[in-house]
């Protein structure tokens, strides 16, 4: 599996670079998958002895708005976020908070034993445990004197 850095400074770019095409071209338009409300919730992905672990921050989503999918060695993580009240326009003062539909999907290494796969949500915090296959758990190997 491949490590990706989160970069914090992709959203201000890509944030820039929209507005410099809407002030450059007054005909441009925002595409879909440029919309606010569009998202993904930032994830940790981090191996221990016998598992790996994927957590994914995704407070105010309630359990029954996630579904968790391992399929041909991907696991995919999709749910949405509701927005529990309608505010109008004129009430708002401020909205900074993204609702909507995410998906966010993973390859898993072939070390791993996608049939006894575990999640828990606790605090807002999605746990999906994926345990290694009994070969591919580190083995200490004693050293015989000669």
């Amino acid at each position: 599996m491949r490590l990706v850095r989160w970069d914090p400074y992709q959203g201000l770019v890509a944030m820039n670079d929209r507005l410099n095409r809407s002030l450059n071209d007054p005909s441009y338009t925002q595409h879909a998958e440029d919309a606010f409300g569009a998202w993904a919730p930032p994830v940790d992905i981090f191996e221990k002895q016998d598992r790996l672990v994927i957590r994914a921050e995704i407070p105010g989503v309630a359990t029954k708005d996630v579904d968790v999918r391992i399929e041909n060695g991907v696991l995919t993580l999709r749910g949405e976020r509701k927005q529990e009240t309608e505010v109008t326009e004129e009430n708002a003062h401020r909205m900074e908070r993204v609702y909507g539909a995410f998906t966010r999907s993973f390859s898993l290494p072939t070390t791993v034993d996608a049939t006894k796969v575990m999640a828990t949500y606790k605090d807002g915090v999605l746990e999906v445990t994926v345990p290694k296959v009994e070969t591919a758990k580190p083995k200490r190997i004693e050293i015989e004197a000669a």
